[in-house]
């Protein structure tokens, strides 16, 4: 068994949408090397919870986490994607990005996307690995804050 399959994943709509952000932002070292707590709006555990999923180990540690959305033209968003520090290189972020991917394509999304800074080469490789294409959007971001577009099929 591998540390990917040692945890559970639970669906942000079963959960305490404050309780969970709260533990996840006391974490947040665990989990990035930037500091992207201003990425963590309520809006992203409260009303788009539903899409949102949390990893957590038998011991109650969380392992993981992703945040997203299914608009209403059917265009998934994939906001947030963390595995820990010591969790990575297990397949967990696959395994959470699966679960969103069923999620969005039984919401009737065909096209999940997310944005990344150019020079986030593990994003980036993740992201092209598991079948994305990329093109750059300038100033996304802000002025001089350009981001890649990473989009992907979810129809084979």
């Amino acid at each position: 068994m591998t540390a990917a399959d040692e945890v559970a994943l639970v669906g942000f709509a079963e959960l305490s949408a404050t309780v969970v952000r709260a533990r996840l932002l006391a974490a947040h070292e665990h989990f990035w090397d930037t500091d992207t707590r201003a990425l963590h709006d309520p809006v992203w555990f409260d009303q788009f919870g539903g899409f949102g999923v949390l990893a957590r180990s038998a011991e109650g540690t969380d392992a993981g986490y992703l945040l997203g959305v299914v608009t209403v033209d059917r265009l998934a968003y994939l906001h947030l994607l963390a595995v820990r520090s010591d969790r990575r290189w297990t397949g967990l972020g696959r395994r959470l990005v699966g679960w969103f991917d069923r999620l969005a394509g039984e919401t009737g999304a065909r096209v999940v996307q997310a944005t990344a800074r150019p020079d986030d080469v593990a994003a980036v490789g993740f992201a092209t690995a598991l079948g994305a294409s990329a093109h750059l959007s300038r100033d996304r971001a802000g002025p001089g804050q350009d981001r890649l577009v990473l989009t992907r099929s979810l129809r084979g």
